[in-house]
């Protein structure tokens, strides 16, 4: 699984200890100052620097347009609509749809990537009566913000050994695009308003998985990607039991977690790295890991059930968003302006 057969480049090592660097030093801070949904402080330099190996300013610009276009649309329609499900449901359905619709287009990967994620998330936080609104927008700016510092920062102290060749997207049939925008936002879309219905307040794992398993755009995609998440969740929560089990009474002395958080991530990363294939196993464990050190590491919570809770609600949300997919793929495929192949 960690795919120890290909041997690793110096430009691999130096992405790893970017990505691994990253993340540790953003969960650090959140901890070290007390900030809120420590899970954006530790996951978005993930996003950054493991799917994207060369930060550029194009890059960076997405990074902080997606946040701040994400937290706008939250903040005014969420304010304005919020307790309005009938109108709110079309909306969301119209912002995963441009969303996915740059990401079908590949220029604009990232921009819709991150959107989609930080829309996500902020929708299903922003439901509950107890989370400050614009405490949560603030936040998730300042965690993007970060992250792109934190990529650069990175990025001086870890430089690629030799210059990188960025790929460039494959030409696309109109209709092909279509059917990934449509498919993408309508699982998306039911996926809120299942989180909406359901008090899912605890499952931010789940969530993330359901937006995570439709990055592909396609039902084999999905499919593929399905099997490398679970898997991933399983990596994930696993070293993040040993880590634990490891400190057992001090699990809460930062200076003894941090090394070891930074290491489950090389591991992770590494893997990541080698299969080189966008949101793998690695990236599925690395992001389950930094969930769970990132929003459930906190006295008073049992990390322990957090954990096991995580495998069993992302299992659910896998055969929930395939099944989803499925039927959605193949309703699409019955109108030519709308087929997949």
């Amino acid at each position: 699984m960690l795919l120890n057969h290909i041997p690793s480049t110096a430009n691999d090592v130096r992405q790893c200890l970017r990505i691994a660097g990253g993340a540790t030093t953003g969960f650090l801070l959140s901890k070290l100052f007390g900030l809120n949904y420590g899970v954006f402080f530790t996951v978005f330099p993930m996003l950054l620097l493991g799917l994207v190996p060369r930060v550029s300013a194009h890059v960076i610009r997405q990074m902080l347009l997606s946040s701040l276009v994400s937290g706008l649309e939250v903040g005014l329609l969420g304010g304005l609509f919020g307790d309005q499900p009938g109108i709110m449901t079309p909306l969301v359905f119209v912002l995963f749809l441009y969303r996915f619709a740059a990401m079908s287009r590949g220029s604009l990967f990232l921009f819709g990537a991150s959107g989609v994620l930080n829309l996500s998330i902020m929708l299903h936080f922003s439901s509950y009566p107890q989370v400050d609104l614009n405490t949560l927008i603030v936040t998730n700016i300042g965690a993007t913000l970060l992250s792109v510092l934190l990529a650069l920062l990175m990025t001086a102290l870890w430089p690629d050994v030799t210059p990188r060749t960025p790929p460039k997207p494959a030409p696309k049939a109109p209709h092909r695009m279509r059917h990934e925008a449509l498919l993408g936002a309508g699982v998306a879309t039911l996926s809120y308003l299942v989180f909406q219905v359901l008090d899912l307040s605890d499952s931010l794992s789940a969530l993330a998985t359901t937006v995570l398993l439709l990055f592909p755009m396609h039902w084999n995609g999905a499919l593929g990607y399905a099997r490398k998440r679970a898997m991933g969740t399983v990596l994930g929560v696993t070293l993040g039991l040993l880590v634990q089990f490891i400190l057992y009474n001090w699990s809460g002395l930062l200076l003894l977690i941090v090394p070891l958080l930074w290491v489950g991530f090389m591991l992770c990363s590494l893997a990541h790295v080698k299969e080189a294939s966008g949101s793998g196993v690695g990236f599925g464990a690395m992001t389950t890991l930094g969930i769970l050190f990132g929003q459930y590491l906190a006295p008073g919570k049992d990390f322990i059930f957090s954990a096991f809770y995580r495998v069993g609600s992302i299992s659910v949300a896998i055969v929930a968003t395939l099944l989803a997919c499925y039927l959605l793929h193949k309703l699409l495929n019955s109108f030519e302006a709308t087929r997949f192949g």
